[in-house]
């Protein structure tokens, strides 16, 4: 079955003010830690605004003691002291709001990651809606494929699937990590998602990858050729070969894979699968066997 290689996550760069960028420090390709900076915004305006808070903060403390040396020998009243330490702490609580404002002027890593493209320039003006650049953490990827829903109830966390990509002829391993919570109505299918084990440099997030997983295992399973299959109505069919003619046999199919699908009921093992030119045959037609 078809899937994509995921990385592990992935976001889009983007400010959380606009401004102007100052500094710019996106390589592309570059791999990066939590944390390091990427970018940095014009913040004068607001460095300004944090200088004259701390100077009136600064006045509004000496004032505060001197009130509180005065309420000791009752030189003023209560409430005198009460707006003066009003004052300081509303000067403290605008110094943290300038502060938070001059921390979204920075934009760092979300996540240790390796960046994408860089689509933005040194001097530009951006806006939270701008795009600076992609992260994406790849030293771990995730499997994401889909199953029919009838084949939901067989899946569990841990179960292990197999998958090849294209450029590779190596087979990979991932571990289910989780389901869609819900079957999707359009395709009655379920997304899963898988951890993938192996670090190739082959697996790249956005391959396609071709998934084989196996949810149980028999070894007297009937398995034949898709092509043996003939839909009939809400029925399946197909031709066997006894006595030199064409019997048809209604048959019930359980799992599939690209080439082959396993037959219920209906055959008994030794009996003779007829392939070929399966849509000229008619039940009893006489028919030979060239080998």
């Amino acid at each position: 079955m078809p899937g994509s290689i995921l990385p592990f996550e992935s976001t889009d760069i983007q400010p959380e003010i606009s401004g102007r960028i100052v500094q710019l420090n996106i390589q592309e390709g570059a791999q990066v830690a939590q944390g390091a900076l990427l970018a940095k915004l014009y913040d004068g305006d607001l460095q300004a605004q944090l200088r004259k808070l701390e100077v009136q903060l600064e006045i509004a403390q000496k004032t505060e003691m001197r009130q509180a040396e005065l309420l000791k020998i009752q030189g003023i009243s209560q409430q005198d002291y009460d707006l003066s330490l009003l004052q300081v702490k509303s000067l403290l609580a605008d110094i943290e709001i300038i502060r938070e404002d001059i921390r979204k002027t920075e934009i760092r890593a979300p996540f240790s990651g390796r960046l994408g493209l860089k689509k933005v320039s040194p001097g530009a003006y951006v806006s939270p809606s701008s795009v600076l650049t992609t992260i994406n953490q790849v030293n771990n990827l995730k499997l994401q494929f889909s199953v029919p829903e009838r084949y939901s109830p067989e899946l569990r966390n841990g179960m292990e699937v197999n998958f090849r990509v294209d450029g590779s002829d190596k087979m990979f391993t991932a571990s289910v990590m989780a389901t869609e919570s819900s079957v999707d109505e359009s395709t009655r299918s379920l997304a899963v998602r898988a951890l993938v084990k192996d670090k190739d440099p082959a697996l790249i997030p956005g391959a396609f990858a071709k998934v084989r997983l196996t949810l149980s295992k028999s070894n007297e399973a009937i398995m034949v050729p898709n092509s043996a299959i003939i839909p009939v109505g809400r029925t399946k069919q197909l031709f066997v070969y006894e006595g030199g003619k064409a019997m048809v046999r209604e048959v019930v199919t359980g799992v599939r894979d690209s080439t082959n699908i396993q037959v219920l009921s209906g055959l008994r093992p030794g009996d003779t699968i007829i392939t070929s030119a399966v849509l000229y045959l008619r039940p009893g037609m006489d028919i030979s066997i060239i080998e």
